[in-house]
């Protein structure tokens, strides 16, 4: 691990060789991978890396380069190598400037234990739950990874800012006889916060009443989504128009809808990088700290996320939700949590008399980007509900649905939420979904 001092003051010297105004960041981390599959471990990977990169600002021309070497020779090559790229560069006339110093909320999620986490403590956590799923018979596979990252960012008009995280990610797909599936994921900072006997009990006892599915037809169900499913509908709205840039190039589905019902009045989502139920970010690759963003509230469109060049353009702050690297891909919210309900998942499904609980959804793709039409498959557990009972499992089905009309017809929504992704959901029950297609498993 670099650490904060070293990691900014090799900025400070990149910074240094500048020609002009530039950013630069420091990214380093390591990661260690162990994969399962017919109920073996076969694979332990591990990977680190460092990697510095800069932006260079000369007049109205941007230049980007990166490295994975920190010798003194190789920071200032790339230093110059970007200002070179500058200079090739057409002017962008709706480029500013880089961001200025705000002050940076001390905020850190990281766990030591996580960091440390040796090849053997993996294989320990994944042989415990291969050995609970032999026991009921069911075959297992799934990935168990841990790791740790340091971000640094500094640029010439005063920005110097550091944050190291850390995460353990654990799935399991549980593979019974007869056509059998069942999925289950456990996510955290702290490798100790992952349940692994709760992760195997939850992905073999699906996949033990996934079996022996029955065929459906397609058509529109009230569903019930665990949150493995529900935090797809956010993630695409995320990707498909939260972000300012999707705003001003007017392929968002928020153009002309701010201030207007988007969805139902018991949606509210908002996107905070310091709430602990995410994933704790202080600031984004350009240093500005992040700042809660109400995006929808009871149904009606607020806002959308910023960095500084789509802000600048607006003559805006910055919401700190730059993406990092040459900065192309506009803003992202990183963060979001879905405000949750009170209900219990056993609740939503006693008040359903004929419908589906999904467990996740599978390969889902956009289809219209204004309309939020994605299109996808269920997987892993998909049971059929009758007066208010779990009936029994059914072969999976094709969706495609409006993400924004989905949640328009959201009745109930579940009182815990789960991290998956970028997104922190409960689960919901939503009426009529509209499922094209169905699947031969």
């Amino acid at each position: 691990m670099i650490g904060k001092e070293a990691a900014l003051r090799i900025l400070m010297d990149a910074l240094s060789h500048a020609g002009g105004t530039a950013q630069v960041a420091l990214s380093s981390g390591e990661s260690g991978l162990t994969r399962y599959a017919n109920s073996v471990i076969h694979q332990n990977v591990s990977e680190r890396n460092v990697g510095l990169s800069v932006r260079a600002v000369v007049g109205k021309k941007i230049g980007y380069a990166r490295t994975n070497s920190l010798e003194k020779e190789a920071v200032k090559a790339t230093v110059e190598k970007a200002f070179r790229f500058a200079s090739f560069q057409q002017e962008n006339p709706d480029f500013v400037s880089l961001p200025g110093p705000r002050p940076v909320p001390e905020a850190e999620d990281f766990s030591e234990e996580t960091a440390s986490v040796t090849p053997e403590r993996r294989a320990d956590l994944a042989g415990k739950v291969l050995a609970l799923a032999r026991k009921s018979s069911v075959g297992a596979a799934g990935a168990l990874s841990t790791g740790y990252g340091e971000y640094a960012v500094a640029n010439s008009l005063g920005i110097a800012a550091y944050h190291r995280s850390a995460s353990a990610h654990m799935s399991l797909v549980g593979i019974a006889e007869d056509g059998g599936f069942g999925y289950a994921d456990r996510m955290a900072s702290d490798i100790a916060r992952i349940d692994a006997d709760g992760l195997a009990e939850e992905g073999v006892r699906r996949a033990l009443d996934s079996r022996n599915p029955a065929d459906i037809a397609p058509g529109e169900y009230d569903v019930v989504l665990l949150p493995y499913a529900a935090a797809d509908l956010l993630e695409f709205l995320g990707y498909l128009g939260f972000s300012a840039l999707a705003v001003q190039e007017e392929r968002s589905f928020l153009c002309g809808k701010f201030g207007r019902k988007v969805c139902g009045d018991n949606i509210t989502i908002w996107d905070d990088g310091l709430d602990s139920r995410g994933r704790i970010t202080p600031f984004d690759p350009e240093g500005v700290p992040k700042q809660r963003v109400d995006l929808i509230t009871r149904g009606v469109a607020q806002a959308c996320v910023y960095d500084s060049y789509t802000a600048y353009k607006e003559g805006k702050e910055s919401t700190g939700h730059g993406s990092g690297g040459a900065g192309t891909w506009g803003p992202y919210p990183g963060n979001m949590l879905l405000e949750p309900g009170s209900a219990t998942v056993e609740e939503m499904i006693a008040s359903t008399g004929e419908g589906l609980l999904v467990t996740r959804f599978h390969y889902t793709n956009v289809i219209h980007p204004i309309q939020t039409i994605i299109t996808g498959m269920t997987r892993d557990g998909t049971f059929r509900i009758e007066n208010g009972k779990i009936a029994g499992p059914v072969r999976n089905l094709r969706f495609t649905e409006s993400a924004l009309g989905a949640l328009s017809r959201v009745e109930t929504i579940g009182r815990d939420m789960k991290l998956q992704g970028s997104a922190c959901v409960p689960a919901l029950k939503i009426k009529g979904f509209r499922f094209t297609g169905a699947t031969e498993f």
